[in-house]
């Protein structure tokens, strides 16, 4: 318990630094503003992004980085609220109460409560991460190559899983990311694979080409293509702060939200978009009058909120202990680490103690933040709300461009985040969703790694993945999950809980 509180010391004295501080509010107010405008989530933000941080120190760029990302989860409640469009894929059951309060004219105590249970699932979410973060990593060091090998392998079944539409779409999405990891030099033997002969593709393809292109260009065109309808409320927000009524009301989900929010979180392969879905139904089903849910229930904001919060910030403990990005926005922040020089993993706290305890600080520092952010600032937002999206995009284009240029002055690239934009905006017209492809691509190349190192060890020996018992059971978990997901009853219940 020292030792927990030494450290926290040291997170807080490197993220109360002023350069981070002002790193973690401009990434919780660019964040806040994502958010708020539905269509660019923060995927495509943080991709847009990476070229910015290569100029700061990596503390303050990965500060800034998950600042952007839970900074996004507490803007996409305000779109839901008050436009009855999420902001984020985790907003989406906020819209069916939060909306309501908001026609009833308590759209501010929608948005106060938002906030509110935000803040304490922020908060029990960051001292589970640094009560969690020093065991896992003694944990993680008993992992050899075979072990991480049979890891990753769960994590790409548990993303399979839980991607949204069909299993064989995601499969062959996580199959095609992972061969693009291969292109380039092989560090092994000096081969060129996969190249076509082309010169500017021996060093592999750019991690934030990319993922600029899958996700941001292509973000920018399917918003052209869709209809804009915004259905802002027109009537007062009225007092943000809830009343002791309110608040009694909502302690309980609150609890329960964070709770679940917080464990599913953990779960390899976007769990944290699970947990606001898996409160709402619970307070359903523990309602005294389940009735008064999609009508404007305060129980149907509170939990959902504090959960999607909970679990945006746990799913940093699989990367910052193991190594293993558990769903692609994490994957962004392992590819933002690499650029930095820094191996995720479970050396990254003993090697690098300032990143990791700066980071988890600095959490907590951007829950308060956000809170400031939001709530007075909501006005602004709302002003916001009404610009038309047209507008933005051509500026957010042009800052893609600029953005990939000054990576390596390759004008190639510039040309590749356009194609792989092009590609992008294919996929999701014929149902293909890009983020296995992104974990593909970052888990691919860490796979071969350790699959070639597990292989060198053992003289060849293929039985080296089944050696240890954490092996078998990693391999065996994956296994079974992935003859589950292809079971046709299976698969038509998981069809039926997504549609839900």
């Amino acid at each position: 318990m020292f030792d927990l509180f030494a450290n926290l010391g040291l997170g807080l004295s490197v993220a109360l630094s002023l350069q981070n501080i002002a790193l973690c509010f401009v990434g919780c107010l660019v964040g806040t503003l994502v958010g708020i405008l539905p269509g660019v989530g923060p995927i495509a933000t943080i991709s847009m992004l990476l070229p910015i941080t290569f100029g700061l120190d990596p503390v303050g760029a990965l500060i800034m980085l998950a600042g952007i990302y839970y900074g996004a989860q507490y803007g996409g409640s305000t779109t839901a609220i008050l436009v009855n469009i999420p902001g984020e894929a985790t907003a989406v059951v906020t819209t069916l109460d939060g909306h309501q309060m908001a026609r009833q004219g308590r759209a501010g105590v929608a948005l106060g409560i938002a906030a509110i249970g935000s803040f304490i699932a922020g908060t029990f979410a960051t001292l589970l991460i640094a009560a969690l973060g020093a065991p896992l990593t003694k944990l993680a060091l008993v992992f050899g190559p075979a072990e991480y090998f049979a890891l990753m392998l769960m994590g790409l079944v548990f993303a399979v899983v839980l991607a949204h539409g069909s299993i064989l779409k995601a499969i062959a999405m996580i199959l095609v990311g992972t061969l693009l990891s291969t292109v380039g030099t092989d560090l092994g033997t000096g081969q060129e694979r996969m190249t076509l002969g082309l010169e500017f593709l021996s060093d592999g393809i750019d991690f934030a080409v990319l993922a600029m292109g899958i996700f941001g260009i292509a973000e920018i065109l399917r918003n052209l293509d869709a209809v804009e309808n915004r259905d802002v409320v027109r009537g007062t927000i009225g007092r943000l702060l809830p009343s002791t009524a309110d608040m009694k009301q909502s302690a309980a989900p609150i609890a329960r939200g964070t709770l679940i929010g917080s464990i599913l979180g953990l779960l390899p392969g976007n769990g944290a978009v699970l947990g606001p879905f898996a409160t709402y139904s619970l307070e359903k089903k523990l309602a005294k009058d389940p009735s008064r849910f999609g009508k404007g229930a305060i129980e149907g904001v509170a939990g959902p909120e504090s959960a999607n919060n909970a679990g945006a910030q746990t799913s940093f403990i699989p990367l910052l202990t193991l190594g293993i990005p558990p769903n692609a926005v994490m994957a962004l922040m392992v590819g933002a680490m690499t650029i930095h020089g820094i191996i995720p993993g479970p050396l990254v706290m003993t090697r690098t103690p300032d990143l990791f305890w700066g980071m988890i600080a600095s959490m907590w520092i951007g829950n308060l933040l956000l809170l400031i952010i939001n709530l007075p600032m909501i006005g602004l937002w709302v002003r916001l709300l009404k610009v038309p999206y047209p507008i933005l995009f051509p500026a957010i284009l042009m800052f893609c461009c600029i953005g990939i240029f000054s990576i390596n002055a390759e004008p190639v690239q510039v040309l590749m985040i356009a194609i792989f934009g092009l590609i992008g905006y294919a996929l999701s017209k014929f149902g293909f969703e890009p983020a296995p492809l992104l974990l593909g691509f970052v888990l691919g190349d860490l796979m071969e790694e350790n699959f070639r190192r597990a292989l060198l060890m053992s003289r060849g020996d293929l039985t080296t993945f089944i050696a240890s018992p954490i092996s078998v059971g990693l391999l065996l978990l994956a296994l079974g999950m992935l003859v589950l997901a292809l079971l046709p009853s299976f698969r038509k219940s998981r069809e039926d809980v997504f549609v839900e």
